[in-house]
């Protein structure tokens, strides 16, 4: 496979191949790691456009990319907080408050439970997380990031990256642990997507 900083090179001498094939690389990942952030397909796919738009901007300004994956994250990441800082992103927010959507009916209960795998148990107690600590888990086990990837990522040392994952991992076993016992406590028995979140992380820490 030919590596990113030799298509980067070759992109940024005018070869649209090059630029196609880092698109069909890099597209669905960042698709996913955009529509996790925003919640919103539609915009995820406007930022990840942006996003490649200004790869093209830098490679003629600059003529080279040494870590183009985490420059496009770094990018992209940039791209949603500032739509979150915009006057677009309160205006739906106050929309989706006033009318909030209801269940979609044509989900059946059985597909619903299918539906609940470890990764989206582990997801579901995100927002108990300070944000940091939820991009660094999202990144690391959602997209596959190396660690120092995340600290360029984010702008933070490496230590750093270590402690807030370490102590992400720690508040979900916890968090996970609770749910679990909540729902063992109504139904008899405990989940096992809940328990296969608690051995994923178990192992993790350990």
């Amino acid at each position: 496979m030919i590596s990113d900083q030799k298509l980067t090179q070759r992109m940024a001498d005018g070869e649209q191949e090059a630029f196609e094939l880092l698109v069909t690389r890099y597209h669905g990942p960042l698709l996913s790691y955009v529509t996790q952030q925003l919640k919103d397909r539609s915009k995820a796919e406007d930022i990840v456009q942006e996003t490649f738009i200004r790869l093209i901007r830098h490679l003629r300004k600059y003529g080279q990319l040494e870590q183009l994956r985490p420059w496009l994250y770094k990018v992209a990441l940039n791209l949603c907080r500032d739509y979150w800082r915009s006057a677009a992103y309160r205006s739906e927010q106050t929309a989706v408050d006033e009318f909030p959507d209801e269940a979609d009916p044509s989900f059946g209960a059985e597909e619903l439970l299918e539906r609940q795998e470890t990764v989206e148990q582990i997801s579901d107690s995100l927002s108990w997380l300070p944000d940091v600590q939820q991009d660094v888990i999202r990144m690391r086990f959602f997209h596959d990031l190396k660690l120092h990837e995340i600290a360029e990522l984010l702008d933070i040392p490496l230590s750093s990256v270590k402690s807030h994952l370490y102590g992400a991992l720690r508040k979900l076993k916890r968090a996970l642990t609770k749910k679990n016992d909540v729902a063992s406590f109504g139904s008899g028995r405990r989940s096992k997507s809940n328990e296969e979140a608690e051995v994923t992380l178990h192992e993790t820490l350990h």
